[in-house]
C-alpha cells in the first residue's frame, strides 16, 4: 500500500482565528500538516503549534514560488482584515501556483442604539474628521499609519495612541503611548476613558471580541467613532467567518 503524504496546509497568520484554527488542525487532523507564516512585524508574537516561518516572501512570485519548493496543497489568508497588500499577493499567489486559497475573515463590528459612528474610508479620512468630533483623541489602529495624524491641522489634537510595539514618526505632535496587547476589559476601558478625559475614539473594523469592550466603553461615554471601513477581500476568494468554517473547508479538499 503506498504511504499517503499528509496535506501541507500554509496559514498566513498573526491572528486570534489563525491561531484557534491552526491549534485545532494540529490536535485533531493527523492527515494534515500545517504551516503557519508571520509577518515578523511584532517583536514578540504568540507562536502557534506546527512549523513557523516569519518574514515576508518577496511578493506573490516569491510566495508562489515557496508554495510550489514546500508542497504546499491549499493556502488559508488569515491575516488581519487590514492587511490588503498581503491578501492580494495570496490571491494572485494561489492562482499562479494553482493552489486553493481561502480567507479567514471574522465578521466586522455592527453598531447598536446609542452609537456615535463616522465611518472612514482610511486613516487620512479619518484624521481629516476629527478636529470637528474631540479635542483627545484615543487611537486605536495600531503603530502602523500614524503619519496619517501627524498633520499640522491636528497638532491642536492630543493622542493616546495605543499599540503592541512603540511607534516610529512621523507621530502626531502631542501624543501619549500607550503599549500594550488585548484582549481588553470593558472596566479597563472605561478608565482609560475617564483617566485621560477621552473624547473621541478612532478604530479599524477589525471585529472580533479581544478589542470590542472600547465600542461598549465609547457607548456608555457618549463619545463618538471612527470606525475605518476594512477594504474587501479580493475578488473571486471564498471567505470562512469562523476557524470551525476554515477547518471544515480544509477536510473537504
Amino acid at each position: 500500500m503506498p504511504v499517503l503524504q499528509p496535506v501541507h496546509v500554509l496559514v498566513l497568520g498573526g491572528t486570534t482565528e489563525a491561531r484557534r484554527l491552526v491549534e485545532h488542525l494540529v490536535a485533531h487532523d493527523p492527515g494534515v500538516r500545517v504551516t503557519t507564516s508571520l509577518a515578523g512585524r511584532v517583536s514578540a508574537p504568540r507562536l502557534p503549534p506546527g512549523d513557523v516561518r516569519v518574514g515576508g516572501f518577496g511578493g506573490p512570485d516569491g510566495l508562489a514560488a515557496w508554495m510550489r519548493e514546500h508542497g504546499v496543497d491549499s493556502l488559508i489568508d488569515a491575516t488581519h482584515p487590514f492587511a490588503a497588500t498581503m491578501s492580494r499577493n495570496a490571491a494572485e499567489a494561489a492562482a499562479r501556483a494553482h493552489v486553493p486559497l481561502l480567507a479567514l475573515r471574522r465578521p466586522g463590528w455592527v453598531a447598536r442604539d446609542g452609537d456615535r459612528w463616522h465611518a472612514a474610508g482610511s486613516l487620512a479620512e479619518a484624521a481629516e474628521l476629527l478636529p470637528a468630533l474631540g479635542e483627545r483623541v484615543f487611537l486605536t489602529t495600531g503603530r502602523m499609519g500614524l503619519a496619517a495624524f501627524a498633520g499640522a491641522a491636528l497638532d491642536d489634537l492630543w493622542f493616546l495612541v495605543r499599540s503592541v510595539d512603540a511607534p516610529e514618526p512621523p507621530c502626531p505632535a502631542r501624543m501619549e503611548v500607550l503599549l500594550d496587547r488585548g484582549p481588553f476589559t470593558l472596566e479597563g476601558e472605561r478608565a482609560l476613558i475617564r483617566r485621560h478625559r477621552l473624547d473621541v475614539l478612532v478604530t479599524k473594523d477589525s471585529g472580533g471580541d479581544a478589542t470590542a469592550p472600547k465600542l461598549t466603553a465609547a457607548r456608555e461615554a457618549g463619545i463618538p467613532v471612527v470606525v475605518v471601513r476594512r477594504p474587501p477581500v479580493p475578488e473571486g476568494v471564498p471567505v470562512a467567518r469562523t476557524p470551525d468554517e476554515a477547518v471544515e473547508w480544509v477536510r473537504r479538499l
